[in-house]
């Protein structure tokens, strides 16, 4: 199984790599800047070097990056659009440069129009900014949200949506990110219990399609089903809990994803702790529901 969590690239990009290696992770995710900045320098080609000796050195696959937080390719602001757009445009450059399997976004904010004008507002953004640019490895992965204010993506309808009307647009494949938490604060996608956990993996396959999630984001959840409130927990430690892990994280359709932590780091050995728990989950004798 392809375990993992984010690591920061404040030292450097092999350290970033390095770090997830001597956590025990197989796998890793990054920002590759400052994700509440909208300025980002390109990535020195030495340290690109140094990133991909140490993952072929440690077999770490695949690298994943998330973009910033700032980016809102479905806003009604002109203004933010257009930095939005500009921006994503550089996480595309800089993950192709550093040969990054994937870039998971955040779909968006519709505040100020529709629902559907928002969605729109994503395709032709995601279409602009990947002008001229083009990957025969990197895949663009929508993530699923909690739901909260006006956010775009808690309904898998709707990331199916914007998959189906960009990817005849940009020279990348697209795909999925589920985050664990939001499906559950989201209120439709409850995978704390077996039964929630295996009407969830039926949505996702008829509405996503299975081969095009390709990773999950594995956290716990500080707030209950239906919460719409997007707040990230310890592993075993929130609402969704160790049983409904093990569950997710040997589902027969769910272990050969990519599984990265985003979970808080509280305390030293945090993160250590958590990559522990999902060790020893997916080890857990028990009888899972497909």
């Amino acid at each position: 199984m392809r375990l993992g969590l984010h690591t920061s690239i404040s030292a450097s990009l092999d350290k970033a790599a390095l770090r997830a290696h001597e956590l025990g992770a197989n796998t890793f995710q990054i920002f590759t800047a400052s994700p509440r900045m909208w300025r980002a320098s390109a990535p020195d080609p030495a340290d690109i070097r140094l990133l991909q000796k140490t993952r072929d050195q440690y077999d770490l696959r695949p690298l994943v990056i998330h973009d910033s937080y700032l980016i809102n390719l479905a806003s009604f602001d002109p203004v933010i659009r257009e930095r939005s757009i500009a921006a994503f445009r550089g996480e595309l450059q800089r993950a192709i440069a550093i040969n990054a399997d994937y870039l998971v976004m955040h779909p968006g904010n519709y505040k100020g129009q529709t629902v559907e004008e928002g969605m729109a507002a994503i395709v032709l953004g995601l279409e602009e900014a990947a002008v001229g640019l083009s990957s025969g490895t990197l895949q663009i992965l929508l993530e699923n949200t909690a739901g909260s204010g006006a956010s775009i993506g808690s309904r898998f309808e709707e990331l199916a949506a914007i998959r189906e009307q960009a990817e005849s647009r940009l020279d990348f494949g697209i795909g999925y990110c589920l985050d664990t938490a939001h499906c559950l604060e989201s209120g439709l996608y409850d995978v704390s219990s077996a039964e929630g956990l295996k009407t969830t993996v039926k949505a996702a396959e008829a509405i996503l399609g299975m081969e095009y999630v390709k990773v999950i984001h594995a956290n716990d959840s500080k707030t209950p089903l239906g919460s719409r409130v997007d707040r990230h927990q310890h592993i075993g430690q929130g609402y969704i809990g160790n049983e409904a892990f093990h569950r997710i994280l040997t589902h027969p359709k769910l272990r050969e994803k990519a599984f990265i932590l985003e979970t808080p780091v509280d305390d030293e050995g945090d993160e250590r702790s958590n990559l522990e728990t999902l060790k020893t989950l997916c080890r857990k004798s028990h009888t899972t529901t497909t």
